[in-house]
């Protein structure tokens, strides 16, 4: 079962992932975004765990619910609503319980992936954050290593991909060939989530 307290390792986890990636993130969005999205992001989960510091949910979904507001009043671009949908649409979906077992944790993922793909309009294939998330979600069933290799495949996979959405759809054919940004930092979310498991 998981507690607040381990959703709070999740984000923090992510914010040190994301501060270490954050170069590396601007580097995949230059060529078919704004060359902005690791510092944003970077910028919103350092405000997302100083948030957790002052304020301390306590249980798993008040945390999520609480991260993703941050994001959302944070992060510019696209990716702040994007991920701050994300974490409160899962938070909303873990409701009130203190603690949370593994199925409770992949059914409310699921539901913030699908208003996360309601929102942007985006399905597998696209070229997005979420041809990370679909198939991490899929694979969290088998455990969170799982999880995590599986984000890593789908960000990798996006590379031969012509973008479909976003900045990046502008682009055309030229898209093709990069790595997408958003599933990159998704696939990083999902890794620090196993990690915040031992896993």
């Amino acid at each position: 079962m998981f507690d607040a307290d381990f959703f709070r390792r999740w984000m923090t986890a992510t914010a040190t992932s994301v501060d270490r990636e954050a170069e590396r993130l601007t580097a995949l969005d230059s060529p078919i975004g704004d060359a902005d999205h690791g510092s944003n992001l970077r910028r919103g989960f350092t405000a997302v765990t100083a948030t957790l510091e002052k304020e301390a949910p306590d249980t798993p979904g008040g945390v999520l619910t609480l991260a993703g507001r941050q994001l959302i009043s944070t992060v510019g671009g696209a990716s702040g609503p994007l991920y701050g949908t994300l974490l409160r649409r899962t938070g909303k979906a873990l409701g009130d319980t203190a603690e949370v077992g593994a199925d409770q944790l992949t059914e409310a993922l699921r539901a913030g992936v699908e208003a996360v793909m309601t929102l942007g309009g985006a399905a597998p294939g696209d070229k997005t954050m979420i041809d990370a998330l679909v198939p991490a979600v899929d694979a969290l069933g088998t455990g969170f290593a799982a999880a995590r290799t599986a984000a890593e495949q789908g960000a990798l996979a996006t590379t031969p991909l012509q973008a479909r959405k976003g900045r990046a759809s502008y682009l055309g054919e030229r898209s093709i060939g990069h790595q997408d940004p958003g599933a990159t930092s998704a696939a990083l979310l999902i890794a620090a989530l196993a990690e915040a498991a031992g896993e």
